[in-house]
């Protein structure tokens, strides 16, 4: 399919279009049995029946699960064959998970979600336009209305202030897991986070390299079951701390102390098994 810059007119036998946009989903999954099957195969639907995808693959990487999600996962695969499950042996935190997923990805753009349903993946209808305009080559979903509980909003609005003070930024979503990079970009990023606060990290990631985000307003949704794999103050304390340190990293990148990360270094996917 053509590259984003490409905006020829064309078809296709199957009603696609000549631009469509070729998407790998890469998602981290983590005791989501509850949930899996019903967002994977919304994912599958969405991305089979849209004429504006062209050629397209779920990744998921399922990070050490202590229930049904990897039995689950494997029976998905016999009937989708463009589901790709990852496997961590033991569990080593969402941040690794999602650099995992997004490392073991291979087409030309690729849009972040979670495995428990939050973030529909229609959401892609108000990127997908703007990406076939070559708008960008990073966009992210700006929550309309968060689905989570006041505390988890709280502690998300205080972050994201924070992390647009510290960085100069004005964006209204800071936090949103909800990305849509192009694949090579998102590829090289070097991610360090281990828990939940990958998505900020790869907010300033980003934006270091000198990449603007475009923000795009999605839908939210509350969890369809299973629960955080993180307790709410030490899950707070942690992201307070990791957000210090982005702010402090920017700071010495601005000072020429740090040099920004290569955009074309692919950094090295955590050890993990892979079912194709």
């Amino acid at each position: 399919m053509t590259r984003p810059e490409d905006g020829s007119p064309g078809g296709s036998l199957d009603g696609r279009t000549d631009s469509a946009v070729d998407i790998s989903v890469a998602a981290p999954a983590y005791n989501e049995a509850e949930t899996i099957a019903a967002t994977v195969s919304e994912w599958q639907d969405y991305l089979e029946n849209n004429p504006a995808v062209g050629d397209w693959e779920i990744v998921v990487c399922d990070d050490g699960s202590g229930d049904a999600t990897g039995e689950i996962l494997a029976g998905l695969r016999a009937r989708c064959p463009r589901l790709v499950v990852v496997t961590h042996h033991r569990n080593q935190g969402a941040g690794a998970a999602i650099a995992t997923a997004i490392a073991h990805t291979r087409l030309d753009w690729v849009v972040l979600l979670d495995s428990d349903g939050q973030f529909p993946i229609a959401n892609l209808d108000r990127v997908i336009p703007r990406i076939r305009a070559g708008e960008a080559m990073a966009f992210s979903g700006a929550r309309i209305r968060k689905a989570d509980g006041a505390a988890y909003r709280w502690g998300s609005a205080a972050s994201g202030a924070v992390s647009n003070l510290l960085h100069g930024t004005r964006y209204r979503d800071f936090n949103s897991i909800f990305k849509v990079v192009y694949g090579p970009l998102f590829r090289a990023l070097p991610l360090e986070s281990g828990g939940m606060n990958c998505s900020t990290e790869i907010t300033a990631r980003v934006a270091e390299i000198g990449h603007e985000w475009v923000e795009v307003p999605i839908e939210h949704r509350e969890r369809g079951g299973g629960r955080r794999g993180w307790r709410f103050w030490r899950g707070a304390r942690d992201r307070a701390l990791f957000v210090v340190y982005l702010g402090f990293r920017h700071w010495l990148l601005r000072r020429g102390v740090l040099r920004p990360s290569a955009p074309g270094a692919v950094a090295p996917a955590p050890v993990a098994e892979e079912a194709r």
